[in-house]
């Protein structure tokens, strides 16, 4: 009992399922893959239809019809299918337009095209130009149906216009857009078979093609007419399609229209009866199945497909027929003009050129980057493309004088510093190499360091130029004020040995000195041949080491340090001897002959 019961649970789930795994029992009738929403300004998937297309297992291939409204597109698509109206796609006789979004034929033609089994699928699109919808959105219909479709039916009544002409080329392009943005912009967009198709041909003289090829012709423009110009754009525009177009007449059924639906083959005109057998055939021959990037697409590849594309013609901005590409594009163009700017106003000038140069290259790419997410149309991008690369040279020259202006301000205060600094350097009070060598170090290590920009190479010449005459001033200078300051240094120690410190040995080293400088020199050595006497490199390396090093530099501190030793002095001088007696002077100007303290004698 109990395991009867199991099996009658299951038997129910499994019922359940199988009866849930489908949703549409019968797909002999229309569905609405794209519908609008509410605003009717974008699209959106209807599951219905994409349940229909993606249980295709074989190679799709899709017939749209496009067209205006109210010309016929569902009626005809019912002939090409020969389905009534009561079975088909919905006929309407009022003045609002029957159709919403996309439909599809529920049921594929099963068809054989060059061997491969290919699944046909008849779509019927809302016409345009009817009230309560933007022109964004007739663009939305009829670049999807364009991008969609194997075989694109261009439905018109009576003639062709310059409309019609100026839409499809829209329709084409946008279609073309949104196909790179999906794919990527290096893979050629695959055009659908254009077939013109034109009800109610009533001109006389002219086939169908050469009102096609003459309404496509380009227009002579001999005085370089702006609008001409746009019409033969227009018509540029179309040259994706290549030689997948052709043309068809299609004579009207029945001068009662709203009574078509009625209205059985023998009720018809003969001669549409027998042109529509010539369009079902001619339709036939020009069927292949969908290609993208090579490949056939199944039902669920051209769901994802179609997906994708919805998806970036919904999240793209795109501009309306009714406006001017190269306007919408222009309005991208300074936004992204603007962002190049703006990065390149946030560098901190000045800056070496070439980061400057890599700087401008990392912005351009930005900007050209942010122009194709943004741009519109292959064909009109290019030209928008190219004005926007010649505006940023634009900016990019203002930016490289900015630069150099900025570069030799920097660089002209810093050498003003140097040439300030080799100058206090020259008037040294105790001249010393080695301090005017760090000096000159110094410098030239914060003019390597600061200075930058197209500026520096030439101040470098200058500078090392400036420098180098300093150094060499300095030198013609430095010995023969050395040597003035040795000759004074030998006569203030002979002062100093002599009757401040009464030290004999350090007198008669200072007029040892003094006697070297003064006579030995003049009989024996030239000035000049003093210089390179190792003597006298001993000499200076003696004084280099006590009148400048890291620690002390005398130079600074010389006034200081005399006026610190002349204090002691005085103070040993008046203190030391009340104190000490004359015990702490030096012995060799104290000691008397015998030890005697005799009186002296006259």
């Amino acid at each position: 009992m109990e395991i009867s019961y199991w099996i009658f649970v299951f038997l129910i789930l499994l019922v359940f399922l199988v009866s849930g795994s489908s949703s549409i029992d019968n797909f002999h009738q229309p569905f609405p893959i794209v519908e609008p929403d509410p605003g009717h300004t974008k699209l959106r998937l209807s599951r219905e239809g994409l349940e229909a297309i993606s249980r295709i297992t074989t190679p799709i291939s899709a017939v749209a019809v496009i067209g205006p409204y109210r010309s016929g597109k569902s009626f005809l698509l019912n002939q090409l299918l020969s389905l009534s109206c009561d079975e088909g796609f919905g006929v309407g006789h009022m003045r609002d337009t029957k159709t919403k979004g996309i439909w599809v034929w529920g049921t594929p033609l099963e068809v054989d095209i060059d061997g491969v089994r290919t699944s046909v699928f008849y779509l019927d699109t809302e016409g345009f130009e009817s009230v309560g919808k933007s022109n964004v959105y007739d663009d939305r219909i009829f670049a999807l149906a364009t991008v969609m479709s194997s075989v694109l039916i261009y439905n018109l009544p009576e003639t062709i216009r310059e409309a019609d002409i100026s839409r499809l080329s829209f329709a084409v392009e946008l279609a073309e857009e949104f196909y790179g943005r999906v794919k990527g912009q290096d893979i050629a967009f695959e055009p659908a078979k254009l077939l013109w198709l034109i009800q109610r041909d009533f001109l006389q003289g002219k086939s169908v093609k050469e009102m096609v090829d003459e309404a496509l012709r380009h227009v002579p423009n001999s005085d370089g007419d702006k609008n001409i110009d746009q019409v033969n754009q227009i018509r540029d525009s179309l040259a994706v399609m290549g030689d997948n177009s052709t043309a068809f007449s299609l004579p009207q059924p029945h001068l009662m229209r709203t009574k078509l639906c009625d209205l059985k083959d023998d009720d018809l005109d003969p001669m549409y009866v027998k042109k529509r057998g010539q369009l079902k055939e001619l339709v036939a021959s020009i069927i292949r199945p969908k290609i993208v990037q090579g490949k056939y697409l199944n039902g669920k590849e051209f769901v994802s497909f179609l997906e994708q594309i919805l998806d970036a013609l919904n999240k793209g901005e795109i501009p309306s027929t009714g406006s001017l590409v190269e306007v919408f594009n222009k309005g991208i163009l300074e936004r992204c003009l603007k962002l190049y700017s703006e990065r390149m106003g946030k560098l901190r000038l000045p800056m070496p050129e070439q980061s400057l140069q890599d700087a401008h290259e990392r912005s351009r790419e930005e900007a050209m980057k942010a122009f194709e997410e943004q741009h519109f149309g292959r064909h009109h991008a290019k030209k928008s493309a190219d004005q926007l690369d010649e505006e940023m040279k634009e900016v990019f020259k203002n930016v490289i004088m900015t630069n150099e202006y900025q570069s030799t301000r920097l660089c002209e205060a810093l050498y003003t510093q140097c040439e300030d600094r080799m100058d206090q350097l020259q008037v040294l009070r105790l001249p010393t190499m080695a301090k005017f060598d760090a000096g000159l170090q110094q410098c030239n290590q914060s003019f390597e360091q600061e200075c930058v920009g197209p500026s520096k190479a030439n101040y470098e010449q200058r500078i090392m130029k400036m420098l180098g005459k300093s150094r060499s001033l300095f030198i013609k200078e430095y010995n023969q004020r050395l040597f003035n300051w040795l000759v004074a240094f030998s006569l203030v120690m002979v002062v100093i040995g002599r009757f401040i410190i009464k030290f004999i040995l350090v007198e008669m080293a200072a007029w040892i000195l003094f006697i070297f400088l003064e006579t030995y020199t003049r009989m024996f050595w030239s000035a000049e041949s003093l210089y390179y006497n190792p003597v006298w490199h001993f000499i200076v390396s003696a004084w280099e080491t006590i009148v400048y090093s890291p620690i002390l530099d005398l130079d600074r501190w010389a006034i200081p340090i005399a006026c610190m030793a002349a204090l002691g002095i005085l103070y040993c001088r008046c203190y030391g001897r009340r104190k000490h007696g004359s015990q702490w002077l030096l012995p060799l100007y104290n000691h008397q002959k015998g030890g005697s303290n005799r009186p002296r004698s006259d």
